[in-house]
């Protein structure tokens, strides 16, 4: 969204513990401030090291507090299919839900106590009400030469509707993962960008 130039947009990143969550919120924010956007965060993380859910509020071009209201995001980037549904109430009717087909699955489901809900029912459910762009991200990182880029993979499928310039997020991706892994993320990023 925009107004008299100035660009808003807020956007809701949702995984669990381990898969970058905090570091893609970390990503986009730096891509604002280089754009000379206000920007604000907050996250929340609690068993995160233990596979727990994260969850991480950007506010770009924002100035009215960290934390988006309910049914106001602009977009849900979901690096886990289950997150999507615990954090969907969040997402405005008109907003874009971006989610990573791959689950993590808990200890409970793998140690047969629970099961884990079908990722197609799940997907069915979230295009009744919301444009929904689900792709298996786990698998294009893995093609852009590391399973742990999947981060970097959804960062390029949101991009496309982010008020940041790609150059920008590109050269924020550049300085915020190892040298050694730069080539990896930046094809990462791109595979992603395709999906939107």
């Amino acid at each position: 969204m925009s107004s008299a130039g100035i660009s808003f947009f807020d956007l809701v990143i949702a995984g669990v513990g381990g898969q970058g969550t905090i570091l893609a919120s970390d990503i986009i924010g730096k891509a604002a401030v280089k754009e000379g956007l206000p920007v604000m965060a907050a996250e929340t993380h609690g068993m995160a090291q233990r596979g727990g859910s994260v969850v991480n509020h950007l506010r770009i071009g924002c100035e009215f507090g960290s934390l988006i209201p309910l049914k106001s995001a602009d977009a849900l980037l979901a690096l886990e299919p289950s997150e999507a549904l615990r954090y969907i109430e969040y997402l405005s009717d008109d907003g874009i839900v971006i989610v990573n087909t791959e689950p993590v699955l808990p200890v409970t489901v793998t140690s047969g106590v629970s099961s884990y809900p079908d990722i197609g029912e799940m997907i069915d459910y979230l295009e009744q009400k919301f444009t929904v762009k689900a792709f298996n991200a786990v698998q294009l990182a893995k093609a852009a030469g590391h399973v742990q880029s999947m981060n970097t993979v959804m960062i390029g499928a949101v991009s496309k509707y982010l008020p940041l310039s790609k150059d920008v997020l590109i050269e924020c991706v550049r300085g915020s993962v190892p040298k050694k892994t730069v080539d990896i993320n930046i094809k990462a990023f791109e595979l992603g960008l395709l999906q939107a």
